[in-house]
């Protein structure tokens, strides 16, 4: 083994996730596009742009002012609905914040790992970002920008402190969070920082980087001799025209892990962090802002000795390089003495000479551009380069810069970088970094049916996801589809908006990603409610798929049929399906048989997260509810349930009757010998006897223009023809052990809920298999209850019909194909699972899945570009002071709102609340009903609605009013119930209004305060 194939130190971190956007690049994906190229992305513009984004003319005009900026895209947008801001509150916050959010969002879903998860393992922020420029050059220079803004909210909304804090709650992550603050080496030393948290066990997975928005993006700089601005207006670090450095604008994020924690848990690893080090300078320097080689010798050689690393072995070096006549001199001095002169030819890379100095950004910006080279094996091209700076010697050492992208040979181990970044100031941060592990081969138990999950906060975004991703998987035919399906289904928040394809290769993915649309209704917060079906809806064969392929379906009908005394499995699953057909039709068969597969499907919905919160059963159906509710366990409940079977088999052949009429119409014309055996529908009913009885009845409702039909029965079920069962049947009950249920469930005898002594009464059941099943009622009962998802968990769609239509708060869906088509039971369920996903329903997706899946990168949520800006006023001073409690009418309010000032006489309580809360919340779409929270109101904006509410009313209001009553209707009527009746008295009397005056008037301060102490 060779030094570099060293054993691992344990200090080894993981880069298991990116998101960035830097000048010309929106992603990393196109970043990297643009970092092979080796073009630059500096913009230049005119002295009108500069003028224009509020420039002073005389200096946008002169000689020496170079228009030129680094400029990133779309910095005035933000997905204020996906983060819960309002209107005014996304407006006032610091774009920085904005995009670096959306950012650390991206990141942690491109490793798999799905925000606001919650309660799980911590996830620590560190995170740094440059002077808020927006502040200063937008805010405070708008004229009513900040009207009716407390100090607290603009400290709050622009306050580079709360970076990481902001990212933690939004994504609620309950690792540390710490913003970072080292000027240009920001956001490296974050990334550190956030390794020594790793290896600390402050946290379990961390995310680190940095942000850098100046604005106006169209503003230059006065170039003027010994600055460390670039003359050209071109960054060309260690080339000998390099006279300074270019600025711009970016965001980077990295999400990492433990090594040894990424590989357990099967991440995908993009590179290695061995080993990392920070320090200062001090003051052995030229000056303050200077950089010190001393400094930057010992940072390199401290980060080489944690990493365990020989430095010949690295070859390259992502350079701070800001081509500076100072700074690169030194830089490349330092790297000489601290990587020596011999060993493997070492490339130079050279970031800012492509998209400027992003300041915040800039280290993390070279960091994930290392990342990137490592993980595609290439050596970067530098732009610019022509010939080294005379104070540099690149021929006798390794050093070198590319002009074009190189592969990068192995140089007899594993592939080594590094990446430097140093702050002014003087904080030097310097890092280590390995090529990822090779992959481990690994076998996947993969399902036929995969089940791929979207989901958006709107529809737009939604059906841009679905698009994003079929184009992923059209230029990644390799990828496995049981690592994408799983990384979806862990690695995503569910959203509102869903959509779950069904699909078995890459091909029937991209087809089913392509049919896409929109869903007909959100997903809700929605609890199941099991319904199983009675008698008829058996088929031979079902459950044949699932038997096949789900251990939890295959177990519950092995003891099945262990317990019965004929071959349950060879009668649904093997032999002559004409012969097992008839078999089946027998009742003694029939429902051990319905009985078992019922429960064993029950119990794997309940496997995979979906444990009811109510059941009902139609007949049989209510002994596999109570079974799963744990009134009877299932050894006892199946003995029942054949016992119940062979004594009906025993009665004389009856038959039964569909008939759609209301129970009340039936009754009258019924003879002794028939009764109503069901009530299903307000005109559907179900009549059981004789057959000659059955079969007059049958003819005189035809006769009379009644619709009827025959059941497939044998016997005359819930009918006096079972009588002859009570007594044997109850004997069998007696033997055994009832309890109350653990579960609710519907009485098919009551249409009630079961109470626990029904639930224990042998004497219940009887009756139970003898009286109406009052299915119609049961039904009811549970649609008057909370939003749910009902799931026939049978063979069939006979309780789905019965229900018919739920409401909007209800979902129907069935759990096996129907008995008259020929459907694969696989495919029927992953079909299920995702549309009970989609409802709302809480399905364990770990649960679902099989073992040796990895996490992959995946396109990540597509933000809403919705404008949140406060454009500057041309040529304005800064603006008044940010608003006190007080109103501010004769400013310009956030975004041209209009303020509300004193209220007219004749305008109505709702339109005073509606045009304040439309002033605060900086948007017009606000009705009657719409609830603050909803909104992205929060605490401090409710205590200043409250405030101006009171104030424009007259009306003494609690602080938390907002709470109580969180929509303007609600509100309205608290005002109204909290009116002074003297107010209102004295406000409609104006002679005692005149008459209070008067009498004040003639008062001294002082005895006006005694009278109000004293109630006068």
């Amino acid at each position: 083994m060779t030094e570099q194939q060293a054993e691992p130190t344990g200090l080894e971190i993981a880069v298991v996730g990116m998101a960035g956007r830097f000048p010309g690049a929106d992603s990393v994906g196109r970043f990297w596009d643009s970092v092979l190229d080796g073009g630059e992305r500096i913009t230049s513009f005119t002295a009108d742009d500069s003028i224009a984004a509020g420039v002073a003319p005389e200096q946008a005009r002169h000689s020496d002012y170079r228009h030129v900026h680094g400029v990133l895209d779309g910095v005035e947008y933000f997905d204020n609905v996906l983060f819960g801001y309002t209107p005014r509150d996304a407006a006032l916050l610091d774009p920085q914040q904005r995009v670096f959010l959306e950012c650390a969002w991206a990141a942690m879903e491109d490793a798999g790992y799905a925000p606001r998860t919650g309660g799980g393992a911590p996830v620590g922020v560190y995170a740094g970002a440059s002077q808020n420029a927006y502040l200063l050059s937008n805010l405070l220079r708008t004229p009513g920008a900040l009207a009716n803004t407390s100090p607290q909210e603009l400290l709050l909304a622009t306050e580079k402190d709360l970076l990481a804090a902001r990212v933690s709650y939004h994504l609620d992550l309950r690792g540390p969070s710490v913003s970072v603050q080292s000027s240009c080496s920001s956001s490296m030393v974050a990334v550190h920082m956030a390794c020594q948290a790793l290896l600390a066990g402050e946290c379990e997975m961390a995310l680190a980087g940095g942000v850098t928005i100046h604005v106006p993006q169209h503003e230059g700089y006065l170039h003027t001799v010994g600055s460390v601005f670039s003359s050209t207006g071109h960054c060309l670090p260690f080339d000998a025209g390099a006279d300074g450095t270019v600025f711009g604008n970016g965001v980077g994020v990295v999400v990492l892990k433990p090594l040894a924690d990424a590989l357990a848990d099967r991440d995908s690893i993009h590179a290695v962090i061995l080993g990392s080090a920070v320090n200062n300078d001090g003051a052995r320097r030229l000056s303050f802002t200077a950089p010190g080689v001393d400094g930057q010798v010992a940072v390199v050689r401290a980060a080489h000795r944690v990493a365990g690393v020989d430095p010949r072995t690295i070859s390259y070096v992502e350079t701070h390089g800001t081509g500076t006549s100072l700074g690169d001199p030194i830089e490349f001095e330092a790297l000489t003495e601290a990587l020596g002169r011999d060993g493997a030819p070492c490339t130079l890379g050279t970031l800012k000479a492509q998209i400027g100095h992003l300041s915040s950004a800039a280290g993390v910006a070279g960091l994930i551009k290392t990342v990137l080279a490592l993980k595609h094996r290439v050596l970067p091209p530098s732009r610019h380069f022509t010939r080294p700076n005379p104070e540099i010697d690149l021929d006798s050492g390794r050093f070198r810069l590319l002009t074009e992208a190189t592969e990068w040979p192995e140089y007899g181990g594993r592939r080594r970088a590094a990446v430097s970044s140093f702050g002014i100031g003087g904080t030097n941060a310097h890092m280590v970094l390995e090529e990822p592990p090779p992959p481990t081969p690994h076998s996947v138990a993969r399902r036929e049916h995969e089940v791929l999950l979207l989901s958006a906060r709107e529809d737009e975004p939604l059906l841009e996801l679905a698009a994003r991703l079929r184009e992923h998987l059209e230029t990644h035919p390799e990828a496995e589809l049981s690592d994408v399906a799983g990384t979806l289904q862990s690695g995503r928040t569910p959203q509102r908006r869903r959509a779950a394809v069904t699909c078995t290769d890459i091909d029937s993915a991209t087809a089913a990603l392509a049919a896409v649309r929109p869903p007909s209704a959100d997903a809700r917060d929605r609890g199941v409610v099991f319904m199983f079906p009675g008698q008829g809806s058996q088929r031979v064969g079902m459950g044949r798929e699932l038997y096949e392929t789900e251990e939890t379906f295959r177990a519950w009908i092995d003891a099945a049929d262990e317990r019965l005394d004929f071959d349950l499995r060879d009668l649904l699953y093997a032999g002559d399906p004409v012969e097992n057909a008839r078999t089946l039709a027998h009742t003694g068969y029939t429902q051990p048989a319905l009985f078992a597969v019922e429960h064993a499907l029950a119990r794997l919905w309940m496997e995979l997260g979906l444990v009811p919160r109510a059941m009902i059963g139609h007949s049989l159906g209510e002994y596999v509810a109570a079974t799963v509710a744990g009134c009877i366990d299932f050894a006892t409940a199946l003995d029942l349930v054949a016992a119940r079977a062979r004594l009906m088999q025993d009665q004389p052949p009856g038959a039964m009757l569909t008939v759609n009429l209301p129970v009340a119409e039936i009754r009258p014309v019924l003879d002794a010998e028939t009764a109503v055996a069901a009530v299903n529908g307000p005109a559907l009913c179900v009549v059981s006897g004789p057959v000659p009885s059955v079969e007059m009845l049958e003819k005189r409702l035809r006769a009379a223009g009644a619709t009827c039909r025959r059941l497939r029965t044998s016997h005359a079920f819930h009918s006096p023809m079972m009588e002859a069962v009570a007594a044997p049947f109850v004997s069998r009950l007696r033997e055994a052990v009832l309890r109350p249920p653990e579960i609710p469930f519907v009485s098919n005898l009551t249409g009630d809920w079961i109470r626990a002594e029904e639930a224990v009464d042998p004497e219940y059941w009887i009756r139970h298999m003898l009286a109406p099943v009052r299915f119609h009622e049961g039904v009811g009962r549970l649609l008057s209850g909370p939003a749910s998802v009902l799931l026939e968990v049978g063979p069939g769609t006979t309780l789905r019909t019965l229900v018919g239509r739920a409401g909007d708060d209800h979902v129907l869906l069935g759990g096996l194909p129907d008995p008259e088509r020929a459907a694969d039971g696989g495919a029927y369920l992953a079909r299920t699972v995702g549309r009970l996903w989609e409802a709302g329903a809480p399905v364990d997706w770990s649960r679902w899945r099989r073992d040796g899946w990895s996490r992959v990168s995946l396109p990540t949520y597509p933000f809403r570009r919705l404008r949140h800006w406060v454009e500057p006023t041309p040529g304005s001073g800064p603006a008044p002071a940010v608003a006190a409690a007080h109103d501010t009418s004769d400013a310009r309010p956030l975004l041209g709102a209009e303020t509300t000032g004193a209220e007219g006489a004749g305008a109505g309580l709702s339109e005073t609340v509606l045009r304040i809360w439309r002033e605060l919340l900086g948007t017009d779409d606000v009705g009657l009903d719409d609830d603050f929270f909803e909104l992205g109101g929060h605490s401090l904006l409710a205590t200043r609605i409250i405030a101006k509410v009171a104030d424009a009313t007259g009306t003494g209001l609690p602080g938390d009013a907002l709470y109580s009553a969180p929509t303007p209707r609600e509100l309205v009527a608290l005002v109204e119930q909290r009116e002074v009746p003297l107010v209102a008295a004295v406000q409609e009397d104006s002679e005692l209004m005149a008459q209070l005056i008067a009498d004040i008037a003639e008062l001294s301060p002082e005895e006006v305060e005694q009278q109000l102490r004293e109630g006068s």
